[in-house]
């Protein structure tokens, strides 16, 4: 099959084939770039701007976070939320001597209840490396985007409540950092938060997965909630105008 007949193949059925340089020499550049989510958590950590913090998508408190350090450094008042039962028991053995922090073991979604997350099977997970652990989504074509056999992905059911509830049960009129990485969901959980009377300093979420409706509604709100905004690798970071970012 010719690349020129790929793409046509691939654009009818919703996807973009991304050039293969682009995304070399994108990752080059988040590997040595000065300007990193560490450099910007670090500043909001150091400097006081945050003491408070929901974390949507825990995973286990190691992998793939760039919270943990500061959550524990800075002893900081914080809600960690993660579905997967698996990383649910990691993440409380990784936090089990902070008091500071509260654990969640449910999915943020509209729907309330029990949802279906698709997850690579624990058999496969060697084959796709490590990042496999952590692009479990309510997105089946999440996962196959990421070049995941579909015989190789798994079904798990997990309980959901909304971003209302949890705040309502933590009884928050306001928080310092809402970060998430919820693979493709993103969007959808920032803008229910956004419509909560919460007041907030900053939000970190991943941005490239979000259907393109949803994206610019989100910068809309983003700029009617007066935030700031700009892009450091596949996070968009958004901070409030009142916010002065000196690294």
């Amino acid at each position: 099959m010719t690349s020129k007949l790929l793409k046509k193949i691939s654009g009818a059925l919703g996807y973009k084939l991304f050039d293969k340089n682009f995304v070399k020499n994108n990752r080059l550049c988040e590997k040595y770039s000065y300007l990193k989510i560490k450099n910007i958590l670090n500043y909001l950590f150091e400097n006081k701007i945050v003491e408070s913090l929901i974390q949507i998508g825990a995973n286990d408190g190691e992998s793939f976070d760039e919270l943990s350090y500061f959550i524990k450094k800075y002893s900081v008042n914080s809600i960690l939320v993660e579905p997967i039962e698996e990383h649910f028991k990691k993440l409380l053995s990784t936090y089990s001597s902070n008091n500071h922090i509260k654990l969640e073991n449910v999915a943020i979604s509209e729907e309330q209840g029990k949802k279906i997350l698709y997850s690579v099977k624990n058999d496969f997970k060697k084959i796709y490396g490590k990042h496999s652990d952590a692009i479990s989504s309510f997105s089946l074509d999440h996962l196959l985007k990421h070049s995941i056999k579909k015989k190789h992905i798994e079904k798990l059911s997990v309980r959901s409540i909304s971003i209302g509830t949890l705040i309502e049960k933590y009884k928050l009129n306001n928080i310092d950092l809402f970060y998430v990485d919820a693979e493709g969901y993103d969007g959808e959980i920032v803008l229910s938060f956004l419509k909560n009377s919460i007041e907030c300093k900053a939000i970190i979420f991943e941005y490239i997965h979000i259907d393109h409706e949803i994206f610019k509604t989100l910068i809309n709100k983003l700029q009617e909630k007066d935030f700031k905004f700009f892009v450091i690798s596949e996070n968009l970071v958004c901070l409030k105008n009142k916010i002065k970012l000196e690294i």
